[in-house]
């Protein structure tokens, strides 16, 4: 059985980021794999570690806000779940959220979670576009497609990005790189949404939450993914050919 945990799926799900979760649903699916999924909202008393795999999606400024209140009250939970290797896919503004603040354009200064080592500014315009980017799973290059849309520019601390920009902006448009990897937590500006779009990283995410249940090797039956690549081979190549 693979858990999923949905946070504020009623606050944050912009530019389709519900399809992540829909992706890793339907892929167990496709494999008989037992699949659930909690939605988790603001109030809701669970206990974060009973989750395999964890998504937290983009949001407005204001709905960060409204946010921010209950996640520090999860601050403790998610920071055990995460060294204890929870696998972990957050989107944009729920990517901002896990660093240690954000800076609005006004000077307001929005604690974050600190649980990753970086930190986000507001930038006056905002990066918008396709993107495309090389990502190493496992020892394997892949390139992954998306869209972004953020005044942030996130910066890295003592901590890996997510793969390197081969077009667009990514985390600030300026190092090229794009997201943060720390163990088994995946941060990114792409939506789109990223996991349809790319079912090798898909795959990935649900080979790690096997492995760190227990499962040798976390092998997946593979399926025809024929037409996913076609189409994800096609957008890459009109974004980096611009």
């Amino acid at each position: 059985m693979v858990t999923i945990y949905h946070l504020y799926p009623d606050l944050l799900d912009l530019y389709g980021d519900r399809g992540n979760v829909l992706a890793l649903v339907k892929r167990c699916e496709w494999r008989n794999i037992p699949v659930q999924v909690r939605e988790i909202k603001v109030g809701d008393k669970v206990e974060l570690v009973d989750a395999d795999i964890m998504f937290l999606g983009g949001g407005s400024d204001r709905e960060q806000t409204l946010l921010v209140d209950d996640l520090h009250r999860r601050k403790e939970q998610l920071r055990q779940a995460i060294e204890d290797n929870l696998v972990m896919l957050a989107i944009c503004g729920g990517y901002q959220m896990l660093g240690k603040y954000y800076l609005a354009t006004d000077g307001t200064r929005v604690p974050g979670l600190d649980l990753l080592d970086l930190y986000t500014e507001a930038g006056r315009d905002r990066l918008i576009g396709n993107v495309a980017v090389e990502i190493d799973l496992g020892g394997r290059k892949v390139f992954c497609s998306g869209f972004e849309n953020h005044s942030g520019r996130t910066i890295l601390g003592d901590l890996q990005p997510l793969g390197k920009v081969m077009a667009g902006y990514g985390n600030n448009g300026q190092d090229g790189r794009e997201g943060a990897r720390y163990r088994n937590v995946f941060c990114s500006y792409l939506h789109g949404p990223l996991l349809p779009k790319n079912p090798a990283l898909t795959d990935y995410l649900l080979t790690l939450s096997l492995v760190r249940q227990g499962s040798a090797g976390g092998e997946l039956t593979p399926l025809d993914d024929s037409l996913e690549n076609v189409a994800n081979q096609s957008m890459l190549r009109r974004i980096i050919s611009k």
